[in-house]
């Protein structure tokens, strides 16, 4: 199993990391260490890798039913597998993870260690307020966190239409600066900036990662770029 590990100070007590692609039992077209149980995989596949990745953790990650919402769980208290897109915890042994094959992981945690979670920044869950809920969950000021920001697609590699546009800048008419027109009603959309913007303006100003690509980088699984495809995880725990 590859990792990403983020190059963020170390929060005491924090371990963190995303996954790549490879080092798993899957098949092409999702090959090889596939870990989202809708993505076509044959279950048994998806299974023995996820198996493969809680050996190497304190306990089994705590898997959402992803919905591109707003929804926020405590995975400390919550019942298995909610619909939600993000996990918090303030417990050791507790691991928050989220699935992105384009979308943009966002980890967070206080440098004391004390909280952390995992957050799956789609467009619509970030729209909605998914970052917002997160931290008004945690129950901890904005500026007290650390966020690292994992593989995503960059904003060259997602051309958006009107919807997606209008959604943020109808809102956040600052949010434009995300943007980057190409033809008429369609634009590139920086995920990762429209998160960092929604983060500053709760008080949040430590950013780290952001630096990779899943469109252009074939370690890592893009639905844009493949259609069928398999899953990553990123995660976060004390």
């Amino acid at each position: 199993m590859q990792r990403i590990i983020p190059d963020w100070p170390v929060a005491k007590g924090i371990q963190a990391f995303t996954t790549t692609r490879f080092g798993g039992v899957s098949k092409t077209p999702w090959d090889s260490f596939n870990l989202g149980t809708n993505s076509g995989d044959i279950p048994e596949n998806v299974m023995q890798n996820r198996s493969l990745l809680s050996a190497s953790l304190p306990a089994e990650p705590y898997w959402l039913d992803q919905v591109h919402g707003p929804e926020v769980v405590n995975a400390s208290h919550s019942p298995k597998i909610p619909q939600a897109d993000a996990s918090w915890s303030n417990q050791a042994d507790t691991v928050c993870a989220v699935l992105t094959a384009d979308c943009l992981p966002v980890l967070l945690c206080t440098a004391n260690g004390s909280h952390f979670a995992a957050i799956h920044c789609g467009w619509r869950s970030l729209a909605a307020g998914v970052l917002e809920n997160t931290i008004a969950a945690m129950g901890v000021a904005a500026e007290e966190l650390l966020s690292w920001f994992g593989p995503a697609i960059s904003a060259k590699n997602y051309e958006v239409g009107e919807q997606l546009y209008s959604a943020f800048v109808d809102v956040n008419p600052s949010d434009n600066s995300a943007f980057t027109a190409t033809r008429k009603g369609h634009w590139q959309a920086d995920l990762i900036h429209l998160a960092k913007l929604r983060l500053q303006r709760l008080g949040l100003n430590k950013f780290y990662g952001g630096h990779w690509c899943t469109y252009a980088d074939k370690q890592f699984y893009s639905y844009r770029r493949d259609g069928v495809t398999g899953r990553m995880v990123s995660l976060i725990y004390r």
